[in-house]
């Protein structure tokens, strides 16, 4: 009887954890959030599905408007064999846009700019383009001079259209360059900087000129007052430091007309006008001042807009991914225990949510010994579950 009483208590407190809704109870309502709770602890959620497995650290995943999904692979601890594939149908990983990009080794380095370094991120603008950001930056530490580069590939002929090379003043020594969004005019690239100092980046697609804003701004520093727990236990380097990381997630709602973003070790989302991002003659104070506070939220690596305009999270400290509906309401889409850091998300035509689990806290940046586990895969949510209508 005992250890019935503590199985009911378990699933009715993780059912008030994982779920919330404005509806009243019913009978079976209770039986649905009590089952859920269950597979979420047990790492049986029927929402998740694990599309495959990677041997290598994986961070950024995108899927274009004719279901071809492409991953990376940084250089963080290891000399990734791959930075940019394409995920086929059986599982197989084609290095993309060809081999001779992906030659790049820390051992054996070669022109860095035809090469990509230390990918971060890529993103599909449902326009024929995959765009590849590489803050060539591998173990996230010194730059590799010529690196640090914005890539757009032409996914009809599957070559490199335009290099777009972040120099010292886009991405000064000691930066990151995180992640990125392309505006519906495709004429503007938005780019987080999760190194130092923190900061937005917004390229002019035309021109190539690139510029730093909102540097060492308050919403794209880490909040010292936020520490980064997982799996019972604040994550801190070998040396002592804790998970200090700037601007990271970004997201651009459907208009194109407010651009959204969070530090990593932050618990603020914040959001501008895009307006005021590409007055070239606005000055830093003049930027500063439109920044606005969206809301609290969490450590979070990973946001995504669907055409709804709700915001999706990966929450890295409870392994879920949240949503954020219209009227500033943050509920859980699904927590499942085999999401190892959910990093980054792509979303497919039917509304299919993509999100990728990079074990960040597994690997030797937060245990001497090195890597405790390894559980890097790509997963996808239910349509009906993320947005059935994207």
């Amino acid at each position: 009887m005992r250890s019935f009483i503590s199985y009911v208590s378990l699933v009715i407190a993780a059912s008030s954890i994982v779920f919330s809704s404005p509806q009243p109870a019913t009978a079976q309502s209770l039986q649905d959030r009590a089952t859920n709770a269950v597979a979420a602890i047990t790492g049986q959620n029927k929402n998740l599905t694990q599309v495959t497995k990677f041997d290598h650290q994986v961070t950024g995943v995108a899927v274009t408007e004719t279901g071809r999904i492409f991953v990376n692979f940084p250089r963080w601890t290891e000399d990734a064999p791959i930075s940019v594939a394409e995920l086929g149908s059986d599982g197989k990983l084609t290095p993309y846009p060809d081999e001779e990009w992906n030659k790049w080794r820390n051992a054996a380095p070669l022109q860095s700019d035809n090469h990509f370094v230390c990918v971060q991120a890529v993103f599909a603008d449902q326009k024929g383009s995959l765009w590849v950001v590489d803050p060539a930056a591998p173990n996230s530490e010194k730059i590799v001079p010529n690196g640090p580069k914005l890539v757009r590939i032409d996914l009809a002929s599957n070559k490199v259209g335009r290099v777009y090379m972040m120099g010292p003043d886009a991405a000064p020594q000691g930066s990151y360059l995180n992640d990125v969004r392309i505006s519906p005019d495709g004429k503007t690239a938005y780019m987080t900087n999760s190194g130092a100092p923190g900061s937005l980046v917004v390229l002019d697609l035309d021109s190539g000129k690139a510029r730093n804003v909102l540097s060492k701004h308050p919403s794209t520093q880490p909040e010292p007052d936020v520490k980064v727990a997982v799996e019972g236990r604040e994550l801190r380097r070998p040396d002592g430091r804790g998970v200090q990381f700037a601007a990271d997630s970004i997201a651009l709602d459907p208009q194109g007309q407010y651009l959204y973003w969070q530090a990593l070790t932050g618990k603020t989302s914040y959001r501008i006008a895009t307006s005021v991002l590409r007055d070239e003659n606005a000055s830093p104070d003049q930027v500063a001042a439109k920044v606005e506070s969206v809301g609290e939220t969490f450590p979070t690596d990973g946001y995504w807009m669907d055409k709804q305009g709700r915001l999706f999270l990966t929450s890295i400290t409870d392994n879920s991914v949240k949503m954020r509906a219209g009227d500033g309401s943050i509920s859980t889409l699904v927590q499942d225990e085999r999401l190892h850091w959910p990093d980054t998300f792509s979303q497919g035509a039917d509304g299919t949510l993509y999100v990728t689990t990079s074990d960040i806290q597994s690997s030797p940046w937060f245990n001497e010994k090195g890597w405790t586990r390894k559980g890097f895969a790509l997963w996808k949510i239910a349509p009906n579950d993320a947005a059935a209508n994207r």
